[in-house]
């Protein structure tokens, strides 16, 4: 394999970043998951929408190459690798700098794109996860927007990694669970450690608001703009950890899962339905229209 450090491709085993790096120390560093179809950056436009909106919100915007540039290294790192069907992560830190907190206004970014092999979604091809999700609402709060916020995807992932890890504790017992589901202050559901959440009741599509502390998704915008194609009811709001338990289907998004029924949530049955396979259908035709 070879990744592309700083503007160049390199061994795998080769790409190294500085141990002085604000990426490394700090997290301070933006970064995207995308998927390679057919050879193809799914949804490229959105995620760079939502790196460039990162990096602003960490103040080194200007310092970053455009768009095309980011989109070059992306795609001469899938070509060095014979890579058609694939996962790709582009990040961007704040570059090396004196180990003081403060940045420095004047900024080398480090750019790394690595990418590795995902089996093809679309209309023919099988997802990358081997069963519908079980999942947990875990005592693991999600920060509020007011301390760190929710829409900038940076490389400090704390709040998920501790989520995962009451996830763990949970599933000492044996039981295998996927995915931990992170409430606000306020006893609200927000979204899972890496995915958006979705749930269906009467016919219902329901899923929380961005007025809350989420991750504006890229799938889970695409997923909305597809049901509201299609004329399905629709409700972004706030909604406590029983409303999803007793759902009559659920399902989580995110850029690597796609959609991915939920088959358990706290102990509680629910499983796929009518809704949720439409919504994976239409979801696979898209990409099959703008890949293939």
């Amino acid at each position: 394999m070879q990744y592309h450090v700083d503007g160049r491709l390199v061994p795998a085993d080769e790409a190294t970043v500085s141990v002085r790096d604000r990426g490394f120390q700090y997290g301070d560093a933006a970064f995207e998951t995308l998927r390679a179809y057919g050879g193809e950056v799914f949804a490229w436009g959105a995620h760079a929408d939502r790196l460039e909106a990162t990096v602003e919100t960490l103040g080194f915007a200007e310092a970053i190459p455009p768009r095309s540039d980011l989109r070059e290294r992306i795609d001469a790192t899938l070509s060095a690798n014979d890579l058609d069907d694939a996962y790709v992560k582009l990040s961007i830190t704040g570059g090396v700098q004196p180990g003081k907190l403060t940045p420095d206004r004047a900024v080398d970014p480090t750019i790394v794109v690595i990418v590795d092999s995902l089996p093809r979604g679309g209309v023919d091809g099988q997802p990358v996860w081997d069963e519908p999700a079980t999942v947990a609402t875990v005592d693991t709060q999600r920060v509020s927007s007011a301390a760190i916020p929710a829409r900038a995807k940076t490389h400090n992932y704390l709040n998920g990694i501790l989520a995962r890890l009451d996830l763990q504790d949970r599933a000492d017992d044996g039981s295998a669970l996927d995915e931990a589901l992170l409430c606000d202050s306020d006893g609200y559901l927000t979204e899972g450690a890496t995915s958006n959440l979705f749930f269906v009741a009467d016919g219902v599509l329901y899923t929380p608001t961005t007025e809350q502390s989420i991750l504006p998704g890229v799938t889970r915008s695409l997923v909305l703009d597809l049901a509201r194609a299609e004329g399905l009811p629709i409700e972004e709001g706030r909604y406590e950890p029983e409303l999803v338990a007793n759902a009559d289907e659920a399902f989580l998004t995110n850029t690597t899962w796609e959609l991915r029924p939920v088959d358990r949530v706290d102990g509680q049955s629910i499983g796929s339905g009518p809704v949720t396979q439409l919504l994976s259908r239409l979801y696979d035709r898209r990409v099959e229209r703008t890949c293939y």
